[in-house]
């Protein structure tokens, strides 16, 4: 597979297509936001399972927005039943498990390598009667924070376009993953804006709920006001990754796969 080499606009267009597909069926979208998000929460109910759960099947996940993309960019109405149309096909739910046990042994071993070279001051924020002192832990985990953002950098561009290439194309996961790497490698500036314009959009959304805090607002009552903007905010975030994965591979999958209505259109 040939992945296409973008300009670093690309970046900033991927946002404004994924804007377009939420705007097509804002209600479909914001309901999977509000979903991902109830998911998110109830796994930081359930103490390292639940996170470790969580990050298993974000690859499912992944592929589910994906394929909802597809059907809005497809003038196809989102219903309740076909969100979990693109787990009904039992080879295609295997490899996506896998992509995801995959992807949590990645982030383990991220975070593994992350701390063990700050493993020594780490320990020294637990002092001779067993009390942690949080100044110093805080300052003792900024190293390995750091250390793993920048790895967290190379396993997200591993596993990126991993579900696309494993659901669509069907192709094994240690390819998908190579593809993937080349994939972001290659369009690194356009995912550089990417990043940079989403942190931008998300930064900007706090300011707005610092600001109307200064104005006299309650806390409770700006976070009331900024619940469903933040919902808002991660429909779109989910509408750009179809755009940025059609932009870079194509709008082309197995005949098997798509039926003549179903052939996607670029945004």
């Amino acid at each position: 597979m040939q992945a296409a080499i973008l300009p670093i606009t690309s970046g900033w267009i991927w946002i404004q297509d994924g804007f377009k597909l939420f705007k097509r069926q804002p209600m479909a979208m914001f309901f999977w936001s509000l979903m991902t998000g109830f998911l998110i929460t109830v796994s930081y109910l359930i103490p390292l399972l639940g996170q470790m759960a969580l990050i298993a099947g974000t690859p499912l996940l992944t592929f589910i927005t994906l394929c909802a993309c597809r059907n809005i960019a497809n003038d196809r109405p989102m219903l309740l039943s076909m969100w979990l149309e693109p787990l009904r096909d039992g080879a295609t739910r295997k490899r996506l498990f896998g992509l995801g046990f995959a992807y949590l042994a990645s982030c383990l071993a991220g975070g593994f390598l992350a701390t063990l070279p700050f493993i020594d001051g780490l320990m020294s924020a637990i002092n001779t009667e067993g009390n942690i002192d949080e100044n110093v832990l805080i300052t003792a985990m900024r190293g390995p924070f750091i250390t793993f953002a920048l790895l967290y950098v190379v396993i997200s561009a591993l596993f990126w376009h991993a579900p696309a290439l494993i659901g669509w194309h069907r192709i094994k996961i240690t390819q998908a993953l190579f593809f993937s790497m080349v994939a972001c490698w290659r369009n690194k500036l356009p995912f550089l804006a990417y990043g940079v314009s989403w942190a931008a959009i998300f930064f900007a959304v706090q300011t707005v709920g610092s600001f109307l805090t200064v104005l006299g607002l309650s806390p409770g009552m700006v976070q009331m006001l900024l619940t469903p903007v933040n919902i808002v905010v991660a429909a779109v975030l989910y509408c750009s990754f179809y755009p940025a994965y059609i932009s870079v591979f194509g709008a082309n999958y197995p005949a098997s796969d798509a039926k003549p209505e179903q052939h996607p259109d670029n945004v």
